[in-house]
Formats: C-alpha cells, structure tokens, sequence
C-alpha cells in the first residue's frame, strides 16, 4: 500500500515537475498581444488589474510572513485597491521588505515565471501558482477578495486540468506577458497621482489599519519615512525592476 502510493505521489511529481515543448512562436506573440489588449486600454485594465492587486498584495504578505511578522489579513476591494496588515516592529528591515514588495511583486513574478517556462516547465508554472492562490485565500478578509481569488485560482485549476498542453502553454504564457507588462503600469500611475496630491485606494502594507490614503501614504512615501530616503528613488527603484523584468523575463519568453 504504502509503495504504491510513493509510486504514485513520484509519478505525479515527474508529471509537474517535467518538461513539455515549446509552444510555436506565434503562440507566444499571440499571448503578447493578448497581454497588451488587457493591460493599455483603460476600460480592460480596470478589470484586469485585479489580478496585479492580487500579486501586490500577496507580495506584501509573502514577505512580511518570511520576515517574521505576524500576517493578519489581507483585503482586496473592486477599485483594484488592497491592503496587507501585519504585526510586528514598526521599522526596521522586516517592514522595510514588505512594504518594498508590493510594487515589485508581479513584475518578479513575471520574471519567476519567464524563467519557468523558457526551461519547459508550463505544468509546475500552473500548479505553483494555484497553490499560491490557495494559500492566498486563506488569508483574505473581505468577500470580494474570496471571490477575486477563488475565480483566479479556479481559471488555474481549470486549464491545468482540462485543457490540452497547447492550451495550456498559450495560457501559461499569456498570464507571464501578463505580469511582466502590467507590473509596469502600476508605478507610472503612483508616480502620476503622487504628482497630483490626489486620493487613492488603500493599496499598500499597513502595521495598523486601512482605509482610503492619501498619495502622500503610498508604498513609496511609507519607505521613505521608514528608511529616510526621498520617496521618488523609491519609485525609481520600483520602475528599475519593472521594466528590468519586462526586458529580461520578455527574452526568456521569446528565446532570444
């Protein structure tokens, strides 16, 4: 009995763990373009930059939990704002990573995943990111960030299991162009409102509370009080690794 299921639980693992061809290059400039479509126009990136949120704010609480802070929940809301509470010391270098994460997050991701795929693995990119979702889940503390979730994670869940591997490649590649090119956008966009002084949603990581900020209160202005450094060589930073990641991630998708 308990042979068979080693056998069974080492067939499964080659199985994700694996490699599969590559998609044709049409199909990887076909996700580009289907990437572009949903992140430039304002209407389809209104919609789609839920799914950023998503990656911002599990960033925020990947790190705070791998930096020893207490995780306490995380909240996503249908203006595509977010926040990620956790406990722990004020300052210092744990809440200087989470609050650094957020805005670096989906382009990261990207870049995991373009490395991911240009090695073959299209199958262990699918499976990781539904458990990520799953263990996400857990910790949303509002309905519509249960719902943003689970719909992610069951779109996941049904092209890993439904659908055939050339579909399945088109899509693991669609969501890396995905990440690489909407993990851009987010940073011009703080970068404009912080020009402006005007409100914006409660994305970010907090150690207290929530609610609607300020632009003076964004993941940029909260590094800056904590590590004295002006705010706009954070948004520096964040534009570098963005499109860094586009750059590089969009070579390994490509096979440049």
């Amino acid at each position: 009995m308990d042979s068979t299921a080693s056998a069974s639980l080492a067939s499964l693992w080659d199985e994700v763990s694996g490699t599969q061809p590559d998609p044709d290059l049409w199909v990887v400039i076909a996700a580009l373009a289907a990437a572009l479509v949903v992140v430039t126009p304002h209407g389809l990136w209104r919609l789609s930059r839920n799914a950023i949120t998503i990656a911002h704010e599990g960033g925020h609480g990947l790190v705070a939990l791998l930096t020893g802070r207490t995780l306490t929940g995380i909240r996503l809301h249908s203006d595509t704002s977010g926040l990620t509470v956790s406990r722990g010391k004020p300052t210092g270098i744990g809440m200087i990573l989470t609050a650094a994460a957020g805005y670096t997050a989906p382009p990261l991701l990207g870049l995991g995943g373009a490395a991911l795929l240009g090695t073959g693995r299209i199958t262990l990119l699918l499976w990781l990111a539904t458990l990520l979702l799953v263990a996400m889940l857990v910790m949303i503390r509002n309905a519509y960030g249960a719902l943003t979730v689970l719909v992610t994670g069951g779109t996941f869940v049904l092209v890993s299991w439904v659908a055939g591997p050339q579909v399945q490649a088109a899509f693991a590649y669609a969501v890396v162009w995905f990440l690489l090119l909407g993990g851009v956008r987010p940073a011009f966009e703080l970068q404009a409102k912080r020009a402006r002084g005007g409100i914006y949603g409660s994305r970010g990581a907090s150690f207290e509370g929530g609610g609607v900020r300020r632009a003076g209160d964004s993941d940029a202005d909260q590094l800056s009080r904590l590590t004295h450094v002006p705010a706009g060589l954070w948004l520096f930073l964040f534009h570098a690794v963005s499109l860094c990641a586009l750059l590089g991630g969009g070579r390994w998708l490509l096979g440049l």
